[in-house]
């Protein structure tokens, strides 16, 4: 049986000190802020960023080095027989599509999976993917699956502030200013590929009752699965754990059978959203 390396990037929300936990391996992703280079998890923690972020820093994502991705491959497969690569989606950032092109020359030792997922989601894809390694799969059995599962998983995000949507040029100053003087929370969606508008709130509690419908209607209709059975529930948020606390234990009163991880989002979405974010996701777990 092969001897896999299950590996990621830092988009999974997946720490180093987590990775040796989980017996997995992560790439840490750069952010320039400032025009210095800064690498998530090395020396950048969640508490600098936000630092930063409020203080009004220019920050931008960027994707590993191609040298450094190669290098990381490279150095697993010194004591792996096969590695299997989970990066943030394709539809979020061109890092996928670049470790996909420097993977042919691994003549399938390494397998680049592209199942669409970022932050807690994708943190699921690197536990299942351990866990089918452990059932005996190959790598490339582990990228099949995981692609062909893809879809499988929902997250609905509660905005505090349209102000970092405008600064990423992602609405124009005209909507922001608009949202702002509602006080409106939007609620963006990501169902594989992007993050895209999903609803307006007018208060914390609509968007919160809005994010547990969606949910809700998700486990019924797309997975049926209505009380929750075969699907892992989570919540994640930007900066504040006390409010995903809070959700939580409204959550529990939905599913009171299910257990719900609480993760900070991954800092590629938040520092396009801010911080004060709120959000649910799921995914469906893998069959017994």
């Amino acid at each position: 049986m092969s001897k896999i390396a299950v590996a990621t990037d830092s988009n999974s929300g997946i720490t180093q000190e987590q990775a040796k936990e989980y017996g997995v391996h992560v790439i840490p992703m750069p952010f320039f802020i400032d025009g210095e280079t800064y690498y998530e998890g090395v020396n950048l923690t969640q508490e600098q960023f936000y630092e930063k972020l409020e203080g009004n820093a220019e920050i931008s994502t960027s994707m590993p080095a191609v040298g450094d991705v190669t290098d990381f491959w490279d150095k697993l497969l010194q004591e792996y027989d096969e590695v299997v690569y989970i990066p943030m989606s394709s539809g979020l950032s061109s890092s996928c599509e670049t470790a996909i092109m420097l993977s042919q020359d691994y003549e399938g030792k390494v397998q680049v999976v592209n199942n669409q997922r970022i932050s807690v989601t994708q943190k699921q894809s690197v536990l299942d993917a351990v866990e089918l390694a452990k059932k005996g799969m190959n790598a490339e059995q582990i990228k099949e699956y995981l692609e062909k599962v893809k879809f499988d998983s929902s997250i609905y995000i509660m905005l505090d502030t349209l102000y970092y949507l405008k600064k990423g040029g992602r609405i124009t100053p005209a909507a922001a200013a608009l949202g702002t003087l509602l006080k409106l929370k939007p609620v963006l969606q990501i169902q594989g590929e992007k993050l895209d508008a999903f609803a307006k709130a007018r208060t914390v509690k609509q968007a919160k009752s809005i994010m547990l419908d969606a949910m809700a209607k998700d486990f019924k209709e797309r997975f049926q699965a209505e009380d929750g059975t075969g699907m892992h529930l989570f919540i994640a948020y930007t900066k504040d754990i006390e409010p995903a606390i809070e959700f939580r234990e409204m959550l529990k009163e939905h599913y009171p059978n299910l257990e719900i991880e609480i993760d900070p989002l991954s800092l590629s979405i938040s520092c396009h959203i801010g911080p004060g974010a709120l959000a649910i996701a799921c995914s469906k777990s893998l069959p017994e």
